[in-house]
């Protein structure tokens, strides 16, 4: 039984101190680019976001918060997590390559002055490059969540996006600060 507590311990205090540690590096990225995201929706923009697994959950999750609201009434703003239609995703894949399911939708739904939330804790997933690579296509700006060292994510980055990389290597770690950075994205 102790060992499990102390195995509760370890989690919370090692999850504390990574959010201490990104809060004294990440905040200003994350002002800026709450910022970029509500411009792009008082321009009449909209929000795109893609992930796997756990990032498609985040995802979701933030463009759901967006779409409705988080503790205080606002109005519904436009938000897409490309993660959800099922159809699209397993049509893409099937005829195309899984790689493509994000990027195909971004040239479908995606415009100059949108901005791209590009999820991936590893920076490396494939098909958020591909989306990220999209997204410029159609002249618009990356908010990418990332960790570890970046990946391949930081070289497709432009002047005009932002990289919000959380100081850790775990993946867990990663995860649950991209959650609290993804809620302090939304506008309030």
């Amino acid at each position: 039984m102790e060992s499990t507590l102390q195995r509760v311990k370890d989690h919370f205090n090692e999850s504390i101190q990574t959010k201490i540690q990104a809060l004294n590096i990440l905040s200003e990225p994350i002002v800026h680019a709450a910022k970029l995201m509500a411009d792009c929706l008082s321009n009449g923009g909209k929000i795109l976001s893609c992930g796997n697994g756990g990032s498609a959950c985040d995802s979701q999750h933030f463009s759901g918060e967006l779409l409705n609201r988080l503790e205080r009434e606002r109005p519904s703003l436009p938000a897409i997590a490309l993660t959800t239609d099922t159809a699209a995703i397993t049509a893409i894949g099937n005829d195309y390559s899984y790689d493509d399911v994000f990027s195909k939708q971004i040239l479908a739904f995606g415009k100059t002055g949108d901005v791209l939330l590009a999820i991936s804790t590893s920076g490396n997933s494939t098909n958020v490059l591909n989306a990220i690579k999209a997204a410029h296509d159609k002249q618009m700006k990356i908010v990418a969540l990332t960790g570890n060292d970046g990946g391949k994510t930081p070289p497709l980055l432009d002047s005009n996006d932002i990289e919000i990389r959380v100081p850790s290597k775990r993946t867990i770690r990663i995860q649950e600060t991209h959650i609290l950075v993804s809620l302090s994205l939304r506008p309030h």
